[in-house]
């Protein structure tokens, strides 16, 4: 029977009156709609303080599930603080694959396994998926590690093992015959070796349960309390297990109970991970699910201005099938949302720069401020810029653009190219993607280089001296044919002539290494990620021919290796932070630059016609909102460079969703717009209705104009009152210079462009 419990005064100070009935309600169901900034962490570490110090329960009698490690040491942490220690000791709060590796150590033996079980991480179980993928020989059917071990991942997570998608799978395609060979003999490899993959973990526990109803009432006599946090981020595993855990105990000859009270915790409007299973229905359903269940709606908001929740509340409202609720803060408006709209993607990034140090001069950290992004390609043009205007940042969960896997392949085919003394890139190369040459022929390979004197990249054109398999030899001898063409490009037939662009050449390598056909024919999302990226080295290419008509191969990598190269830049008030929206969830810092807020990139085009897709994508940019404090900028580029091509971009539809007074629109200095009507306050234009992209603004050119060498300032000395020229900037005196050799940062007040910041070494300018 629901009831709300008295509580002392002391674990209830500084509640909201929502807050206050979350921590005291006591029923069958509880459902915390939680949302953004309004302080879950609180209510659910208050209503577990409030079951101990009440002594509805004892701890050992309370199971608390959260998504991460980080967020159960907190939660434990916080209820230490409240309870004490002693109080706290016995609590299971922790991860759902860690109280799952509890209880399979506690009841492996049930089910035909010793306690002492291995668990294989990602890299074990991706080692294992290789070796079972080659003695299939799988790999000529396009199977790769990563799309294999990918969709076993998402069977466990539905809980469909091996023996259930036999049942219906179809046969008849080779496809799905050779996967299941592989999902069958990956299986049976665990079981062999006493060993659960990460997904098992829930799985196997789920199927423990069900299996064997005596195992399963131990728990659910034991957890009289179950919380989940972040519930619309589960699947259906996860979704499996609190149901098995919620039911009434078997009665078994001791007494009988009713089923655990469960409490959970999350916002549907924050469900942003359909692609690794979530299922945005647990949420929504919850009452369906638990009838009894009461709703408790958090609506304060402790983070964020007004003027920024209400255009987060004006978004996300266009989104059917949501428990409506409207974010409030008691904290006063705030300032204006910003909004930009550039040229180009660099124009865009070089707003970015210029409010990140216009924030910075006025007292902001840069640890306090963020730049996010729908996909990882958008960071080239963002890191260019930063490192060009001295910003010190850092990627969050990603890689820098350079130094990704797929861009480091592709630069090594240029490499092999260009210098093909560089043993190195060639080697990257060799079996990239795969072409069935291994480590032994490699080392044959190399071997008879050194013996005849020539360098590795040589040494491929004389694979037919080696004796190696047909197979193997074509293999090595496509490559170096494919080389050797590649060169002749670079190579102007008379003297005089232009060289062949870099884009072609590029072009050339990725269509006859198969490298991108490899990647698009993947099921790994990932790899869907890896071709964006690749798309925008193509568009760098292209960008760079553009700047520079008579730039050579060997020009392009240099202009790549001064921008990738560059060092990092220390700053005591720390890094700004970029990352994808996805990885923002559960962030937040005082100055938020949301980028790319256009159609095809936020909503993605790859969401358009999946069921759900374009709700998740407003769900995503309603995130990336809602985690800004103080300030918010909303930016976006006329024109994008897509597939090595320049295209008119249109405003995403969201805009329009958000109300015109709420932000303040910019344009690039002296952009001369499309024309046409203004929609929610910002330039209307599309390139789906036919409209050209508006005229070519001219680029900031790498290569020095009287040398037509790529720029490397390292020796040019600045002093304060130096009157120097910026190719984009124009005229401008040095206030201030830091730093030392490649760190060295030019303090500029421009004549027109105000105050720059500028690293010396790769900024285009001159000494007047």
């Amino acid at each position: 029977m629901a009831q709300v419990v008295e509580q002392s005064s002391a674990l209830l100070d500084g509640l909201n009156p929502q807050q206050r009935e979350a921590v005291l309600y006591r029923g069958r169901a509880l459902l915390i709609v939680a949302g953004a900034g309004s302080g879950k962490t609180r209510v659910l570490t208050h209503r577990i303080a409030s079951l101990l110090e009440s002594r509805e329960a004892w701890p050992s009698q309370i199971l608390a599930i959260t998504f991460t490690n980080k967020a159960a040491g907190e939660m434990r942490e916080r209820v230490r603080a409240l309870v004490g220690q002693q109080a706290s000791e016995g609590m299971w709060i922790s991860t759902f694959h860690s109280a799952c590796v509890r209880i399979l150590r506690r009841e492996a033996e049930v089910f035909g396994y010793a306690r002492g079980f291995t668990i294989y991480d990602s890299g074990d179980s991706r080692a294992l998926i290789k070796r079972i993928i080659k003695e299939l020989e799988a790999d000529v059917l396009g199977f790769s590690v990563a799309n294999v071990a990918a969709k076993i991942s998402k069977l466990k997570n539905e809980l469909v093992d091996v023996d259930t998608f036999a049942r219906q799978a179809n046969l008849a395609d080779p496809q799905e015959a050779t996967f299941l060979e592989i999902f069958r003999q990956y299986t049976r490899t665990l079981t062999a070796a006493n060993a659960f993959d990460f997904d098992d973990l829930i799985a196997q526990t789920v199927y423990l349960f069900r299996a064997f109803p005596h195992s399963a009432e131990l728990y659910q006599r034991r957890f009289r309390h179950i919380m989940v946090d972040e519930y619309q981020d589960t699947n259906h595993a996860q979704y499996s297990l609190i149901r098995e855990l919620t039911r009434p105990p078997a009665v078994s000859g001791g007494q009988s109970l009713p089923p655990a009270s469960l409490t959970v915790v999350g916002d549907s409007d924050q469900s942003i991970y359909a692609f690794r299973g979530a299922d945005i229905r647990n949420i929504v359903e919850f009452e369906h699910d638990y009838p009894e269940a009461k709703v408790v709606l958090l609506e304060q908001n402790y983070r964020s201005t007004q003027t920024i929740l209400d255009a987060a509340n004006a978004v996300i409202a266009n989104n059917f099938d949501r428990k409506p609720k409207n974010l409030f803060t008691v904290d006063g408006a705030g300032e204006k949302i910003v909004g930009f709209t550039g040229y180009s993607g660099h124009d865009e990034a070089q707003f970015v720069a210029d409010e990140i140090e216009t924030l910075h001069s006025e007292g902001m950290e840069y640890r306090d401020i963020a730049v996010f992004y729908r996909t990882n390609a958008q960071t080239r043009a963002l890191e260019e810029i930063l490192i060009r205007s001295a910003v010190p940042y850092r990627i969050l969960g990603g890689t820098k653009f350079y130094e990704r896997a797929e861009i480091k392949d592709a630069m090594a085919y240029l490499i092999a190219v260009a210098n093909p003394a560089d043993s190195l890139a060639v080697r990257r190369i060799l079996n990239t993607p795969k072409r069935g040459i291994g480590p032994a022929t490699e080392t044959q390979l190399a071997a008879y280089a050194e013996r005849n004197g020539m360098v590795f990249r040589d040494g491929l054109r004389h694979a037919r001296e080696l004796g190696l398999g047909p197979k193997v030899t074509k293999a090595i001898t496509d490559l170096s044919d494919l080389l050797d063409e590649a060169t002749l490009l670079t190579v102007p037939p008379d003297e005089g002539m232009a060289p062949i662009p870099v884009f072609d050449v590029l072009a050339l390598l990725l269509k006859g290494s198969g490298y991108v056909d490899v990647l698009r024919a993947s099921r790994d999302p990932q790899d869907e990620a890896r071709v964006e990226n690749i798309e925008e080295l193509l568009a760098v290419t292209k960008e760079f021919q553009r700047n520079n008509p008579d730039g050579l191969l060997i020009d392009f990598l240099t202009e790549v290796s001064l921008v990738a190269a560059a060092d990092e830049l220390d700053d005591s008030s720390g890094t700004v932070s970029l990352m994808t929206l996805h990885t923002a969830k559960g962030l937040e810092f005082r100055a938020v630059f949301l980028t790319g807020v256009e159609e095809d990139l936020l909503p993605h085009r790859m969401s358009a016609n999946e069921p759900g897709g374009p709700a998740e994508e407003r769900r995503l940019f309603y995130v990336g909102i809602t985690r800004a404090r103080e300030r918010l900028h909303l930016s976006l580029a006329m024109t994008r460079s897509q597939y090595g091509e320049t295209s008119v971009s249109s405003p995403s539809r969201f805009l329009a969703e958000i109300p015109g007074e709420l932000i303040e629109w910019r344009q690039s200095p002296g952009m001369a717009g499309p024309g046409g009507t203004r929609v929610a306050g910002s330039l209307a234009w599309s390139g789906s209705s036919g409209a050209e992209a508006p005229p070519a603004k001219p680029k900031t050119e790498w290569t020095n104009r009287v040398t037509g060498k790529v720029r490397d300032n390292g020796e040019l000395e600045l002093s304060v009152g130096d009157r120097i020229r910026h190719d984009d900037f124009g005229d401008g005196r040095v206030v201030g210079v830091t730093g030392v050799a490649a760190k060295r940062i030019a303090e500029v007040q421009f004549d027109t462009a105000g105050r720059k910041r500028l690293l010396i070494k790769v900024a285009p300018i001159t000494k007047l």
